[in-house]
């Protein structure tokens, strides 16, 4: 039976220190974007160290059915090759395009979707149908894509029809790589100059691979970025390599830190800056990380990263780190729970509007477990403790990375603890059980 099959985890405590070398899976934000690029550009491109997740093959399907071919190279599907349509050589789809839970491929797509001059249907599930797509879809209509929806075209499904861009000047209100990036997409077939400026500094994946399929940008400042189309993308004549997923890290490395005794090594993970908050907010607690060989892959870099158990403190978690950590809070307020003193969050609304409402959904969940959590409009604060209660069941609410965090808090607690609508831990990292089972955690499926 596959994982995806599963919905109920049981985790926890842990048996033993935490020990090896811990394999982990192709960053999921640069496969999507390797992907969609490939397949907009002429030629044929490899990618290595692909993340098959159900996010991403959600986008690899949406391509399929718009004419893309795609042959995957080996049995794990982490290799693959995709002979590009050119930026004009899409099809319409005879279908609804279905992202399934994945905001990055609903959003980027949306870009790449309103470029054509063709109409597609773009939906999701119960619960990416409930996230707001109005940040993307208001700036598309200002380029001249024509799109409907639910709430105004706040909600999926969208239906949109696309072609006949005009560049714009979009200043975002929020700092979102998937805004940014969806807005650059449609600029690639966009009459004129195309600029985004944020509030904050956000991940730069999409900037980085762009010029190696040879469209140029300019960095105008931290916060700013023009795209002038080249009217063409070119495959580039190297694979493609996908460095090790940061948000995949973090999880092995907060369980480190937290179970005693515990040491492990993760080689080739992407230290981007714009994807690094987690290790600089566990480095502010005191945890004890170590990064060694620092190297590249691509235009991203890359170190390996040691973890060892040690004592964490509570900190107030610096404002400028919290974009640069969005996705890996669910583990970190774990690590918080389980530290010394008091750790505050604040300025992080984002987080109500992810896979679930993450603020609460892990005051909740903490809550169950005996933790000191009080939950605010734009965060939490968490007053540390020594240990969880076990004996409890909690809800993932279908969230990944709440069923992911929740089984690595299990691992200090007294007894299990079981995570129901666990599910989705699929769409981000198909072989997380067995991987943390191998390093030593204690969790199973229930049967």
């Amino acid at each position: 039976m596959s994982e995806g099959a599963h919905d109920t985890l049981i985790a926890g405590p842990a048996k033993r220190s935490l020990s090896g070398e811990v394999i982990v899976p192709g960053d999921k934000s640069i496969s999507h974007r390797a992907m969609i690029l490939a397949s907009l550009a002429g030629g044929i491109s490899e990618i290595h160290g692909f993340l098959p997740g159900e996010d991403n093959l959600a986008t690899l399907h949406m391509f399929e059915q718009m004419g893309i071919r795609m042959e995957w190279l080996n049995e794990a599907k982490t290799d693959l090759r995709i002979h590009g349509a050119e930026l004009y050589g899409l099809k319409q789809p005879q279908s609804v395009l279905d992202a399934g839970n994945s905001g990055t491929c609903a959003r980027l797509m949306t870009g790449v979707l309103a470029g054509q001059p063709f109409t597609s249907t773009v939906t999701g599930d119960a619960s990416l149908r409930t996230r707001p797509m109005r940040r993307v879809t208001e700036p598309l209509r200002r380029m001249g894509a024509h799109i409907e929806g639910h709430d105004g075209g706040n909600l999926l499904p969208l239906s949109i029809d696309g072609g006949s861009l005009k560049g714009i000047h979009h200043v975002s209100k929020v700092a979102s790589a998937q805004v940014k990036s969806c807005i650059l997409l449609a600029g690639l077939y966009a009459e004129g100059e195309t600029r985004v400026r944020e509030p904050k500094p956000s991940r730069d994946h999409t900037e980085r691979m762009l010029p190696l399929f040879g469209q140029p940008l300019n960095i105008l400042d931290d916060v700013s970025i023009s795209l002038n189309p080249m009217g063409e993308l070119t495959a580039p004549n190297h694979p493609i390599h996908i460095p090790a997923d940061p948000s995949s890290a973090a999880f092995f490395a907060v369980a480190a830190g937290i179970v005693d005794g515990s040491e492990i090594s993760m080689n080739g993970i992407g230290i981007n800056p714009r994807r690094d908050g987690w290790r600089r907010i566990l480095g502010d607690m005191g945890a004890a990380i170590s990064v060694e060989n620092e190297s590249a892959v691509g235009e991203e870099p890359v170190a390996d990263i040691s973890v060892c158990h040690g004592a964490m403190n509570g900190i107030r978690v610096n404002p400028n780190d919290i974009a640069d950590a969005i996705d890996e809070f669910p583990i970190l307020f774990v690590a918080a729970a389980l530290s010394d003193g008091e750790f505050i969050l604040e300025e992080a609304e984002e987080l109500r509007v992810k896979e679930s409402d993450r603020i609460a959904a892990m005051a909740t969940a903490l809550s169950a477990c005996g933790a000191a959590v009080q939950e605010q409009a734009c965060g939490l604060r968490i007053q540390g403790c020594g240990q969880l209660t076990g004996g409890v069941t909690i809800d993932a609410r279908g969230d990944h990375r709440i069923a992911m965090a929740m089984a690595v808090a299990a691992q200090r607690a007294t007894d299990e603890i079981t995570i129901q609508h666990a599910a989705a831990i699929a769409t981000s990292f198909p072989d997380f059980v067995p991987l943390a089972q191998a390093m030593g955690m204690n969790m199973r499926w229930a049967a």
